[in-house]
């Protein structure tokens, strides 16, 4: 499947900026099941300074904002070829160990909350992947899907407690269980293809944990499944912090307001639009 992707983040500042530095992890990653067809970053109040890739194998570009700039816009637009591989990505690699993804960080630390959900969670006779499934459906019913609750400092125990909040706080807290029962995780952010609608108003996030035999298996919390051709893997880490699609600094400016603008939708080849006017046509011909 080849899915087009449309991403502009705008930053509008309260007085004109001195100085800023912002850190993006808005580039795709090239793995198993997904390869980029073609990408390209455009700014307007910025300039790249220099690209290099993390230790999780992010692509990271920096940029530093104009001084005098009050307004920031980040581009993305491509093109992402995606197979199905039942989520499976497959044997770890890169620089970060496979037990680096086993210790907690502040944002996934698990507590009481996280423990009481780990004594409920149905251990499968089948396996560990059955077994994680069954703990991200009860993930999703205990923290409804619910914008405005939380933040992006929101712990996963926070989250469990208020029992509402977004894609973010379902990763955290299933990341927190899977690391407490010996499972290695980590946070995944990118782009997910809606079957409802185009326009999206943030970027998605979801968790994959290490299966042996199988190696890294994602798993979608809030959508209850793993990630299918509809996904696209942009950035990794232990939590949100490392794989976060834009950090950074200003000074002299305080951000007044931010936009994001998102479309990521199917891409038609050439050859189904081909395929798709000679049915219409006969079509057209059988009407008259």
């Amino acid at each position: 499947m080849r899915l087009a992707i449309r991403h502009t983040t705008r930053y509008r500042f309260a007085k004109p900026v001195k100085h800023g530095l912002h850190r993006l992890r808005l580039t795709p990653k090239e793995t198993q099941g997904q390869r980029i067809a073609n990408w390209q970053m455009e700014y307007t109040g910025a300039r790249e300074e220099l690209a290099y890739d993390d230790q999780n194998h992010n692509h990271v570009t920096l940029i530093t904002v104009e001084e005098g700039a009050q307004e920031l816009v980040i581009t993305c637009r491509g093109q992402v070829d995606t197979v199905d591989r039942a989520g499976v990505i497959g044997q770890h690699s890169g620089h970060m160990p496979l037990w680096a993804f086993l210790g907690q960080t502040p944002l996934t630390k698990a507590g009481p909350n996280v423990r009481k959900l780990i004594g409920q969670v149905e251990r499968s006779p089948e396996g560990m992947v059955p077994t994680l499934h069954n703990l991200s459906a009860l993930i999703g019913e205990r923290i409804a899907y619910e914008g405005g609750h939380t933040s992006v400092s929101t712990t996963a125990e926070e989250a469990l407690a208020g029992g509402a909040g977004v894609c973010q706080d379902h990763t955290h807290v299933f990341i927190a269980a899977a690391r407490a029962i010996e499972v290695p995780a980590r946070y995944v952010s990118g782009y997910l293809m809606m079957d409802d609608r185009v326009q999206q108003e943030a970027t998605h996030a979801w968790a994959e944990a290490y299966v042996q035999g199988l190696g890294w298996v994602g798993f979608d919390v809030s959508n209850r499944i793993s990630p299918d051709p509809r996904y696209v893997r942009v950035a990794t880490g232990r939590d949100f912090g490392d794989a976060a699609p834009i950090t950074g600094i200003n000074f002299g400016g305080a951000t007044q307001d931010v936009q994001v603008d998102l479309a990521v939708e199917q891409q038609v080849s050439g050859q189904q639009q081909q395929a798709s006017g000679q049915q219409q046509q006969a079509s057209g011909q059988q009407q008259q």
